[in-house]
């Protein structure tokens, strides 16, 4: 049986990870040096001017999957987008390029399974392998988290409702297919999740190449905290297999700069699934508002693979 403290470490994480980077996203680890020193409490302000404890779309979407599978019984990508949409309505103070390029195509009735896909094509490479699905993909790991096959293939359908990317799709994938072989307590995860998504040849060697082997194959200074999926990847997987407490690692990848919020909250839904919600400081959970929610969905999601879930 999964331990509810790392389901709960999982989403908790991933909301930590991105609350504590979003007063410092977009910064340099330089600037963040000189103006905060280490960032290992919730900051108010700085980037977008949101009181401490803010979450950005990182969890807001997350948080939005959680309720579709727990409300649907398990994937429903029209459910998905449409609560996408919706979130999308509210005019929401952070949201990635090609994610607002796809719900809007979604809002103006696109079919979820088309809008990424033709917003993708109408992108050149460079712009068009962002990281906004791998952040918010996590509460796939705990509805699916006995059903490897299943999880990748769900992984890779809701990432395509808005990056359709191979890159973006597989790297939700490995993601979730790690979080789940932490969470079943798994010596190598990331490995069996790489062995479980290739076990041939692969249409995203890129990807491949930067995280097969981590956290040994790479150091930290070779890393870089953008925007592109194969590094924000390599990034919030490097932070979260080195470190020795979710804490740590959610620290680290924030100090780093960057996409801050996004590699924290990578960083934040693996290292919480290998710690447990216990490694994450009380003063963190306290001053995130979805904090209580957040426990609440991980336990319904690990509810819903003990019933047994069905894509739709």
């Amino acid at each position: 049986m999964i331990p509810t403290s790392q389901a709960e470490g999982c989403l908790l994480g991933l909301a930590c990870g991105d609350a504590l980077g979003r007063p410092v996203e977009f910064k340099s680890a330089v600037t963040i040096d000189t103006q905060y020193g280490t960032v290992d409490s919730m900051l108010g302000d700085g980037s977008h001017g949101q009181p401490p404890g803010t979450i950005t779309d990182d969890t807001e979407l997350a948080l939005r999957i959680a309720r579709s599978l727990v409300d649907s019984g398990g994937f429903d990508g029209a459910d998905v987008a449409e609560r996408f949409v919706s979130w999308y309505e509210t005019g929401p103070f952070d949201i990635g390029l090609m994610t607002r390029d796809a719900l809007a195509r979604l809002q103006q009735g696109e079919p979820w399974e088309h809008a990424g896909q033709d917003v993708w094509e109408s992108r050149p490479e460079g712009s068009n392998a962002g990281n906004g699905s791998v952040m918010r993909c996590a509460p796939y790991a705990l509805a699916f988290t006995d059903d490897p096959q299943h999880l990748g293939r769900v992984s890779e359908q809701s990432s395509a409702i808005t990056h359709a990317d191979p890159r973006c799709k597989r790297g939700c994938a490995i993601l979730n297919l790690t979080i789940a072989g932490l969470l079943h307590g798994e010596d190598e995860p990331l490995r069996r999740a790489l062995e479980t998504t290739y076990p041939g040849q692969s249409d995203a060697p890129e990807l491949i190449n930067a995280v097969e082997g981590l956290p040994d194959s790479v150091s930290a200074s070779e890393l870089n905290n953008g925007g592109y999926v194969v590094d924000a990847l390599q990034a919030g997987l490097y932070y979260a297999l080195d470190a020795d407490s979710a804490e740590d690692a959610i620290v680290r990848a924030v100090n780093a700069g960057g996409d801050a919020d996004t590699v924290g909250a990578i960083t934040g839904a693996v290292a919480g699934a290998r710690f447990g919600a216990e490694s994450l400081p009380d003063a963190w959970l306290a001053a995130i508002e979805e904090t209580d929610d957040l426990r609440d969905l991980a336990g319904e999601l690990l509810e819903l693979e003990r019933t047994g879930s069905d894509a739709k």
